[in-house]
C-alpha cells in the first residue's frame, strides 16, 4: 500500500487531488496538509510516508522550506513539488533545493502518476522539456539571470516585494520581524543592482516570474 502525503491551502485542489490519485491507488493511505507547519507534524508524528506531494506557494512558508526542512527529518522522503509557475522559472530552483520533481498544475493530472512512479524509486522526475533547460542551465552556468543569485529567501521576499506586498506584511506572511525582511530586501537590491520595488517588479512581470 502506497502513502501519499498531500500539502496544499486549497482544500478543493487536495480533494481533486486525492481522487485522482485514489482512481490509480485504490488503496492508497493519503494524508492532507493546509500548510508547511501540519505537513512537517505529519512527517515527524507518523513517518511513514512514500511521498509528499507539496504546492510551491503556501500562507506563511514556502514549498522551499518546507524542502529544507523535510531533508533535515526525513531525507529519504521524495517530494514532488507542484506550481501554477512557468516551469522554466521556477523548476531548477526547486530541484536544486533537493525536490525529487517539479510539478505544473496545468498537466498534473497527466504527470502525477508517472512522477510518483518514478520518484518512489529513489529516481527524479523530469519532464522532457526540463531536461533540456537543465543541459541549458550547464551550458550557460556564467549568463546566470539576476534573480538566479539570490538564496531561496531572498527569493520568496523578493516575489512579495515585486507583488506589492509591504514589509509589514512579508514580515507576517513568512513570519519574519520586519527588521529581518528589511535585510533581506538591501540584499536583494544590491545583489540584482535595483534601488525599489517598482524596478523589481517591473523585472518580475517582464521575467514571468508573477
Amino acid at each position: 500500500m502506497i502513502r501519499i502525503l498531500i500539502a496544499d491551502d486549497h482544500a478543493i485542489v487536495r480533494r481533486g487531488m486525492k481522487q485522482l490519485l485514489l482512481e490509480q491507488y485504490p488503496f492508497a493511505e493519503i494524508g492532507e496538509a493546509s500548510n508547511v507547519e501540519d505537513l512537517i507534524s505529519l512527517i515527524v508524528n507518523q513517518k511513514k510516508w512514500d511521498v509528499v506531494v507539496c504546492d510551491m506557494n503556501m500562507p506563511g512558508r514556502s514549498g522551499l522550506d518546507a524542502i529544507m526542512q523535510i531533508k533535515e527529518i526525513a531525507p529519504g522522503l521524495p517530494v514532488l513539488i507542484m506550481s501554477m509557475y512557468p516551469e522554466d522559472q521556477y523548476a531548477l530552483r526547486v530541484l536544486k533545493s533537493g525536490a525529487a520533481g517539479y510539478l505544473a498544475k496545468e498537466t498534473i493530472h497527466d504527470d502525477i502518476v508517472k512522477a510518483i512512479e518514478t520518484v518512489i524509486k529513489g529516481k527524479r522526475y523530469i519532464t522532457l522539456s526540463l531536461a533540456e533547460k537543465l543541459a541549458e542551465s550547464v551550458n550557460n552556468e556564467t549568463k546566470k539571470a539576476l534573480h538566479e543569485v539570490l538564496s531561496d529567501r531572498e527569493f520568496d521576499v523578493f516575489k512579495l516585494l515585486a507583488s506589492g506586498k509591504t514589509i509589514t506584511e512579508i514580515a507576517s506572511q513568512l513570519s519574519l520581524s520586519s527588521t529581518t525582511v528589511s535585510t533581506y530586501r538591501s540584499r536583494i537590491m544590491e545583489k540584482m543592482k535595483m534601488k525599489s520595488n517598482a524596478e523589481l517588479a517591473r523585472y518580475a512581470i517582464e521575467s514571468r516570474l508573477i
